[in-house]
């Protein structure tokens, strides 16, 4: 997929095959992003009693009904199926400061795939699809549902915010918007779901952490905290004039010390974002734009286990 300032839904529907690649359950490879020290364990699925049965070889031990093995004088193993339809609620960032990349796609862009790839994963895995959409002003809501029609629902919302971006149309950022949509997810997300933040995270402040604690209390989430390599090291490229949208600094970018600043501040600030976001149970998960998602993802996720054996 090439690189663009905008997605349509041929791109999103293209990108199924990958989606199912994915994995969102609780056991993440050792390098994951999900394990360790980088970040909380999802609680995964729920399972559902299915049968009692007599125990055999290889059954896990910690499965044994001890109450009946006791009664019956012969050890008994309960057996669970996984539990399916599973809610997940993607908060999708698509406001003007999203409108912006220097190498392969926009932020913008980079959150409608990363978005894509999780509704597809999240409908193969026999779970429920649902998304808010957000602009600067303006919002779409999908409420949970598995159907290829939920999801479908979702990715042309994506789509029609994606393209209402402009870089010239006057519109202003809305930092606030972040908290809105958290506060909103609150309320619809009541418990065990999976909420899957994708977003550069402009307008964090103190009032995010309550917001991601009320969340964390009854559902995992994750964030994909989308970034561009222009944000993380200033080139060397001599005086440059940047600008916000209202203000404007000229700055010397042959300066080495002011180059090392730059990329020191952006570490300290994921670092820092990291251990807040850990001490509230949420994952943070960087993708950049300068490479395609999937596999982004998948390094930091990890494959299917059957996805892996079959490509073996």
């Amino acid at each position: 997929m090439e690189g663009r300032a905008f997605v349509t839904i041929r791109d999103l529907v293209d990108l199924r095959k990958e989606g199912r690649t994915l994995t969102l359950l609780p056991r993440q490879p050792v390098h994951s992003q999900l394990a360790g020290a980088h970040g909380s364990r999802l609680r995964g699925r729920g399972l559902d009693f299915r049968e009692l049965r007599a125990y055999v070889p290889g059954d896990d031990v910690r499965d044994i009904d001890w109450k009946v093995t006791a009664r019956m004088q012969r050890p008994h193993t309960r057996i669970y199926s996984e539990e399916r339809n599973r809610p997940a609620l993607l908060l999708v960032d698509q406001r003007i400061n999203m409108f912006f990349g220097s190498q392969l796609n926009m932020k913008s862009v980079t959150a409608a795939h990363a978005a894509a790839l999780i509704v597809w994963r999240v409908l193969a895995q026999g779970d429920q699809p649902g998304a808010i959409v957000f602009g600067d002003d303006n919002q779409i809501e999908i409420r949970p549902a598995r159907s290829d029609l939920r999801a479908m629902s979702i990715l042309r919302a994506i789509e029609t915010l994606n393209q209402s971006l402009r870089a010239n149309d006057g519109r202003e950022s809305r930092p606030s918007q972040l908290n809105q949509i958290l506060r909103r997810a609150d309320r619809l997300a009541t418990h065990d779901h999976h909420i899957v933040l994708v977003s550069d995270l402009d307008g964090m402040d103190d009032e995010t952490h309550p917001l991601l604690n009320r969340l964390t209390q009854r559902n995992d989430v994750v964030v994909l905290l989308v970034n561009d390599p222009l944000e993380r090291e200033l080139p060397d490229a001599g005086r440059l004039v940047v600008s916000d949208g209202r203000h404007q600094l000229e700055i010397d970018t042959s300066n080495p010390s002011l180059r090392q600043k730059f990329s020191n501040t952006f570490k300290a600030n994921m670092e820092s974002g990291r251990q807040e976001l850990q001490k509230r149970n949420v994952s943070m998960l960087p993708i950049g734009t300068e490479a395609p998602v999937a596999g982004q993802l998948n390094a930091l996720l990890g494959l299917n286990p059957s996805a892996r054996r079959r490509s073996a």
